[in-house]
């Protein structure tokens, strides 16, 4: 029995000595105690829970060196690899994981419209319900601070921009010819229909390094990833009709629609003020293509229209009026590709391709101008942590473009191939939940200038409270200038703007509030010696500017049930020495004031939404030749309410009623001057006015689907 327990005790003592004790405590990034994390050593059985000082404890026979994880909920996992003999009286520190939590957002310069998004502005729905924007996704964006009201155009100017300093994207591939073509005093509209897009990104300045060539704004649209079922959408309306059809396989997905818009019979009942020898008539076609893959998802994109009318408009000038017939042919083409590659790397990679052809007849003058561009991208991304992630990539941008002008007593080519090489990198890192910071560098070299910029872009982001942060936005931008100048000239740089911006967001519980101040500094802008660019014109690049103001936005969906509106407005200064202006001044497309209402509120009693909207715009700027100050004159305010309503006649069955301008506001867009003078020396004028200060529209939209329970309330 003796040597039994001799036996026992000295094997008990082996066991003991085999043993190794692992202990530490886990505390949070401020000091305090985490009490409930797991702790064990990776690929065993072995580990323990911390205590609530945080301490834990725990025996293994495991040896040499491991990896003893430590982990617990919304905090970032972290792994000590050590000598067993060295994983005692440890001091493991936490950090929080900036995935799992409310964490800061770089908004700056930037609208959402994305059901995914963490911060969404807009809703998909809202870009085609509002009441002004007649179904069009760039008038619902005109709604928003940070643009100016031009009703008679169509397009969107930002922050003191043009409308050409303004870029489309559709799954991140450059669109060159986003708007539909018209003539003076006709707004353009969109080419592509809302309903095909589930994401819009708006961003009013401050954007990233991965987008070049454009000074003022990026419109970031992107396609349905996966439609949810099969489904027909047919409409009539009184503008024409049109029909939708997605199919649905086990791993691809094709979406088609096609629309057809002719004019003559609703200006048969609305006569406007034109006389129309051929009424607005356009056919157009889309179709999206998806095929999902283990580790990615290919699309292919095209759209086809086709728009053709012919017109004769008042012109103080001309005595029978001014002639003008257009023909217009476009096809838009890109595919594009995201997919994750080992290691944590992901690429995205697409091209586009544009064909835009233009028959043009202003009196005896005939303009046939074609454009083929192409654009090819590639970019890859690296996510090291969740709190730093790295993406770099290259793009080629190639404009051909030909213009043949000719009439009973000249002809003449121009032409320019505008080819851009371009390279970005940007770094996210994300210091804390309260802190993030964005750094990027972009690089363009333009061939048809021999030029090379770089533009930095940072943005900052500080979470000052729970529902509350504010932003920095620093940023160069570089474009080349229009075709108006460049088919006539390439002696010409690069035109510039420098972004400044400070922002303030708060957003709590179905609300939203921003507001940003902002500063645009312009170089390098085109000017010319004579009333439009044209072969004779002395052209240089000595134009400048500046652009500056406040932004406001509100927004709310739950203080009233069955409401939802949002506010905006935007106050701007900004002055301009570019094209023929003979000294910096307001350029005509700029208000000082916008301001817009726009609510949606739904009845249930009568299965309806209706939806009323207010839009202002203060004066702009026009020349009166009878002074002496270049645009020192002003138009009277701008001032529109527009009204719809969508009532379900079943679930899948809609009828669709709207109204631009209920009251019939008599809003004036400029002057247009004699040029000469009359007896009296003075020069006559006439007032620019909208072609009808009203439009109606009455719509039937039948949704046929699997569930059966969609309808097309989201395209209206």
């Amino acid at each position: 029995m003796k040597y039994l327990s001799i036996i026992l005790f000295i094997a008990f003592g082996l066991i003991s000595q085999a043993q190794t004790t692992i202990s530490g405590k886990v505390i949070d990034t401020k000091g305090n105690p985490i009490f409930g994390a797991n702790v064990y050593l990776d690929g065993t059985y072995d580990g323990a829970t911390t205590m609530e000082d945080g301490k834990f404890s725990f025996e293994t026979k495991e040896t040499g060196t491991q990896s003893l994880v430590v982990s617990f909920l919304s905090y970032e996992t972290k792994i000590v690899t050590l000598d067993t003999s060295l994983l005692n009286k440890l001091e493991v520190k936490l950090r929080e994981d900036v995935n799992a939590l409310d964490t800061v957002v770089l908004s700056a310069g930037t609208f959402e419209a994305n059901d995914n998004s963490k911060v969404s502005v807009l809703k998909p729905l809202d870009v085609v319900t509002t009441a002004s924007a007649l179904g069009d996704f760039v008038g619902a964006l005109q709604t928003l601070p940070g643009t100016s009201n031009n009703a008679e155009d169509g397009r969107l100017f930002v922050r003191g921009g043009d409308a050409g300093e303004t870029q489309i994207f559709i799954d991140g591939i450059r669109v060159f010819t986003p708007y539909t073509p018209t003539t003076n005093n006709l707004p353009t509209r969109g080419r592509y229909s809302p309903f095909l897009f589930d994401g819009i990104t708006f961003s009013t300045g401050g954007y990233s390094a991965e987008y070049g060539q454009a000074l003022s704004s990026v419109l970031l649209l992107n396609t349905i990833d996966e439609p949810d079922q099969e489904k027909t959408d047919i409409g009539i309306m009184t503008v024409g009709a049109a029909l939708g059809n997605t199919q649905k396989w086990e791993k691809t997905s094709l979406s088609v629609n096609a629309t057809y818009i002719n004019l003559a019979p609703y200006l048969q009942v609305f006569e406007d003020r034109n006389d129309w020898e051929k009424p607005f008539e356009a056919a157009q076609g889309e179709a999206v293509f998806r095929r999902k893959f283990t580790n990615g998802t290919l699309k292919f994109y095209a759209a086809f229209d086709t728009t053709n009318f012919e017109l004769t408009q008042e012109d103080i000038n001309e005595a029978d009026g001014l002639q003008f017939k257009l023909n217009n042919k476009n096809f838009y083409t890109n595919a594009s590709y995201k997919g994750i590659l080992d290691n944590n790397w992901s690429i995205v990679t697409g091209l586009s391709y544009t064909h835009a052809k233009n028959k043009i007849g202003v009196e005896i003058n005939d303009i046939d101008d074609t454009e083929n561009s192409f654009h090819a991208k590639l970019k890859l991304k690296k996510r090291f942590s969740s709190r730093f992630k790295l993406n770099f990539g290259v793009e080629q941008f190639l404009t051909d473009f030909n213009e043949d002008f000719s009439n009973s007593f000249f002809s003449d080519s121009y032409g320019f191939n505008n080819n851009i090489t371009a390279g970005f990198a940007e770094a996210d890192l994300v210091f804390s939940k309260d802190l993030a910071l964005k750094v990027g560098l972009r690089a363009d070299y333009s061939s048809i200038f021999e030029s090379f910029n770089l533009a930095p872009r940072t943005a900052l982001a500080y979470k000052v409270s729970d529902n509350s942060q504010v932003s920095l936005a620093y940023g160069n931008f570089f474009q080349n200038p229009s075709a108006g100048a460049l088919k006539f000239t390439q002696d010409l740089v690069p035109q510039r703007t420098d972004h400044y911006i400070f922002n303030y967001q708060y957003v709590n519980d179905g609300r939203i509030f921003r507001a940003e101040l902002y500063r645009k500094d312009y170089d390098n802008l085109v000017k010319f010696d004579t009333q439009f660019e044209q072969p004779n014109s002395n052209f240089n690049s000595d134009g400048s500017g500046y652009a500056q103001g406040l932004d406001v936005f509100w927004r709310d969906n739950t203080s009233i049930k069955n409401l939802d509106y949002w506010v905006s407005y935007s106050l701007l200064d900004t002055q301009r020495n570019h094209r023929n202006f003979p000294n910096a001044a307001q350029p005509n497309f700029a208000s000082k004031h916008n301001f817009s209402v726009v609510g949606k509120y739904w009845v249930e009693r009568l299965k309806s939404q209706i939806g009323l909207d207010y839009v202002h715009a203060s004066g702009r700027p026009y020349t009166d030749p009878n002074t002496n100050q270049f645009l020192g004159a002003r138009t009277k305010s701008f001032n529109n309410i527009s009204f719809n309503w969508a009532y379900l006649i079943s679930q899948q069955k809609i009828l669709y009623f709207s109204v631009n301008n209920v009251f019939g506001f008599n809003n004036i867009n400029g002057y247009q001057y004699a040029n000469t003078p009359n007896a009296n020396g003075n020069f006559n004028r006439r007032a620019l006015t909208p072609a009808a200060d009203q439009f109606f529209f009455v719509g039937f939209f039948w949704t046929i689907s699997e569930k059966g329970t969609d309808n097309q309330l989201n395209n209206l």
